[in-house]
């Protein structure tokens, strides 16, 4: 999976451009695998693992009536969450995730519900909930198998945003960087 986290990195950097993550149910893991790739500091600004529901709230903002009516394992979380991470560290993109990991339900969703969220500096902002995006989930194994594929999806989110937003002048000097033609 690191190839996922070193391409997310490659193209930060190319783009100058910085990430913060939040993370719940995959306690720390999103950031132990974009920090795990060589020249994570050139883009990764740090993480905040919010896992009790009143840090989401208190540290990263997210609205205490939604929390109240929903709990934490909600897209509209996941996506005030990323949007949060985002302002509080000063980055220009934040990731997010929230779920049940198991073995048990939780907010009344099953094991396997996940949500991962992104936000960033988005050209057309066409959703509701303030220019990030949410992708739901339903996973299934244990809870490591759970976890790892959260940290997965949330990067392969990232890579699919940036990939997205990438201007044409930015892909021929990210070639010339990499020697290519």
């Amino acid at each position: 999976m690191n190839s996922l986290a070193a391409e997310v990195l490659r193209l930060l950097t190319v783009r100058g451009e910085t990430l913060a993550v939040a993370e719940s149910l995959t306690g720390g893991l999103v950031a132990a695998e974009i920090t795990a790739a060589p020249g994570a500091s050139k883009a990764f600004r740090g993480s905040v693992t919010a896992y009790a529901t009143d840090l989401k709230r208190d540290v990263l903002g997210v609205d205490g009536t939604l929390l109240a009516a929903r709990g934490a394992v909600d897209p509209q979380v996941a996506a005030q969450m990323a949007a949060g991470v985002r302002k509080t560290l000063g980055a220009d993109w934040g990731l997010a995730t929230t779920g049940v990991a198991g073995p048990e339900p939780q907010d009344g969703q099953p094991v396997g519900t996940v949500f991962v969220a992104v936000d960033g500096p988005f050209e057309e902002v066409s959703d509701e909930l303030g220019g990030g995006k949410v992708v739901a989930l339903r996973l299934n194994g244990d809870r490591a198998e759970i976890r790892m594929e959260s940290v997965r999806s949330v990067l392969a989110l990232l890579l699919e945003a940036l990939a997205g937003e990438q201007t044409g002048n930015e892909r021929a000097q990210d070639t010339e960087q990499n020697g290519g033609t």
